[in-house]
């Protein structure tokens, strides 16, 4: 099948007291179509996440972007050459990245929902997805595990910090996960090895066939940039296809 065209906006609203963008791509006609939520990972809002949600839309979702480093400042975000070339830019993403709590990356969710909802039918978030990368796929744990009646669908590529030492530590509390979750984790991670994620992987392995764990052979953390001198393209298109077969099957036929 042709991909649908895609149209793209930014839906204003505040969370915390701060404004927040939410980049949006979803197919220029039809619909409603089923509702994506991703989060962002480090480097923040740049061009891959634009580009990876415009091709999740021309499968057919209605796909929202959160901006979770809205209380610095305006979709920050940078590309790999912008890394490069900025030899302070590393040390503000940490900082950034250190800033953000659960709890405010769930107020700056449900403000996106609130959003987007304004401009769908009713009912018509009431069955979502969603989607994250690094730390966005702790997100996604806590979106599902918040959010269980809405957020049916998630998928996780290279997650991050879901073993800590804390009593609600994703590893711990996985048992109570309702929904259907795929998880692509690099083989070759250096950042976040697939041995220091085996407590949440054995968690979540024993809730059955609605969870895929996935280790791609010789991925290494943010197997999912093009541009990106991590990028493993066969790694990338395996998690593809699996998270789309996932949010297919959960929410239902995705074109139309």
């Amino acid at each position: 099948m042709s991909l649908l065209e895609v149209q793209e906006s930014i839906l204003e609203t505040v969370s915390d007291g701060e404004p927040l963008a939410v980049p949006r791509m979803r197919p220029a006609s039809g619909g409603p179509h089923p509702l994506i939520v991703m989060f962002m990972d480090k480097p923040g809002i740049r061009e891959a996440l634009r580009a990876f949600g415009c091709r999740l839309a021309a499968n057919g979702y209605d796909v929202v972007l959160p901006d979770l480093y809205h209380r610095h400042g305006r979709m920050i975000g940078y590309s790999p050459a912008e890394l490069a070339a900025d030899p302070g830019a590393q040390d503000q993403l940490m900082t950034l990245m250190m800033s953000l709590t659960d709890d405010g990356i769930q107020n700056d969710l449900d403000a996106a929902l609130a959003a987007v909802s304004a401009d769908r039918p009713a009912g018509s978030v009431a069955s979502a997805g969603c989607i994250g990368f690094c730390l966005g796929a702790r997100a996604v744990f806590r979106t599902m595990m918040r959010l269980p009646d809405q957020f049916k669908a998630g998928a996780m590529w290279h997650p991050s910090f879901l073993v800590d030492g804390e009593p609600d530590s994703p590893h711990l509390t996985a048992g109570g996960l309702a929904g259907s979750l795929y998880a692509g984790f690099g083989e070759a991670d250096r950042m976040m090895s697939v041995a220091s994620m085996q407590p949440f992987i054995q968690a979540v392995s024993a809730l059955g066939d609605r969870v895929t764990i996935d280790i791609l052979p010789g991925a290494d953390h943010a197997y999912t940039w093009p541009n990106a001198p991590t990028y493993n393209e066969a790694a990338a298109e395996r998690a593809w296809s699996q998270t789309l077969a996932l949010f297919g099957g959960v929410l239902g036929p995705a074109r139309g």
